[in-house]
């Protein structure tokens, strides 16, 4: 049985370490914070991030990060504009990273699993995403994802027998790109939708923001070399219809939020969690510039996030020029 860790206790971090404990197994939990790390492993709560979930006994949470080296699985849940940082604070790194925020480097446009392969080129590299809230996955609710490994099957085998559950579903893919692209762009489009919802626009709105904000994915992710199929899976359209759908998502609240008329700055420093979509948006849309590609929807989001007013972003949106619905 493989030793495994998950690096970094929010709550989504916290929601897979009690996940994967549910079968009784030893689970080493990274912690920036100390006094976080005792109230876990004495009280058996996270109370920041997953207050209502009684965490396992078999759940050890620690704050010394070279205990994270001697692991043979590790899942890097930390914010993706910190994983980087956190990273390179370690000298040694497991078989096999898993790789489970969903973002792009701001600064660099890099992908999560380009800069693990930069930091840990020896380690096998994995992404795990799909249609998951925390405080479902914790409370042991079926959930399935994508598990896309840059090892093949080999790297396959090795992971579904440490992480499957039978709550816990992992699907193959080796499409990582894939994965990533859905990952980061679905957090962008959750952010549209929550604005849709905040200015009470209907659900007719909403859905067609969807259909249109999965056909920027596509295209984003054919530039990228993505997959379709991978898009059109759990990773991809899975996560993209629940994360557009719900406050629980926190993309999606906050684009309510912003909708409803509330700034930025307050609604970011308010915030325990970090909605990623925030810090993708921009870098997200010059990427897609240097590749020549229309992304209207994730250039609206960009613009909200930079003061724009809401409604004139939505007025804008609803006058461009009529087109094909297939058009590339």
């Amino acid at each position: 049985m493989s030793n495994i860790g998950v690096l970094g206790s929010g709550a989504w971090g916290t929601a897979l370490a009690q996940m994967l404990a549910s079968d009784g197994r030893d689970v080493l939990l990274w912690t920036r914070d100390p006094e976080l790390a005792a109230t876990i492993n004495t009280e058996r709560h996270n109370p920041l991030y997953l207050p209502d979930i009684t965490l396992s006994d078999t759940i050890e949470a620690t704050d010394a990060l070279p205990r994270m080296t001697a692991l043979d699985v590790l899942l890097l849940v930390t914010p993706a504009q910190h994983m980087a940082e956190v990273m390179q604070r370690m000298s040694v790194f497991p078989r096999d990273l898993v790789l489970c925020s969903k973002g792009i480097e701001a600064g660099t446009g890099r992908m999560m699993h380009d800069v693990a392969r930069d930091i840990a080129p020896d380690s096998a590299i994995a992404v795990l995403s799909g249609p998951t809230f925390a405080h479902e996955v914790a409370a042991g609710l079926p959930t399935a994802v994508t598990l896309a490994c840059s090892g093949g099957r080999t790297q396959w085998q090795r992971l579904a027998a440490t992480i499957a559950r039978p709550a816990f579903r992992p699907y193959y893919s080796e499409d990582v790109i894939g994965a990533e692209v859905a990952g980061a762009m679905k957090n962008v489009l959750a952010i549209a939708c929550g604005v849709v919802d905040g200015l009470a626009l209907g659900q007719n709105a909403r859905a067609a923001l969807i259909a249109r904000g999965y056909a920027e994915m596509q295209r984003f992710g054919d530039a990228l070399g993505a997959r379709r199929e991978t898009l059109a899976g759990l990773c991809g359209m899975g996560d993209l219809v629940l994360t557009c759908t719900s406050t629980a998502s926190r993309n999606f609240s906050l684009g309510k939020a912003l909708g409803e008329g509330r700034e930025l700055a307050e609604l970011m420093h308010d915030r325990h969690t970090v909605a990623e979509g925030a810090h993708t948006a921009p870098i997200l849309v010059d990427l897609a510039h240097e590749h020549d590609l229309s992304m209207p929807i994730a250039e609206a989001v960009r613009d909200l996030l930079g003061g724009s007013d809401a409604r004139e972003i939505v007025a804008g949106l609803l006058a461009r020029p009529l087109t094909s619905e297939n058009r590339a």
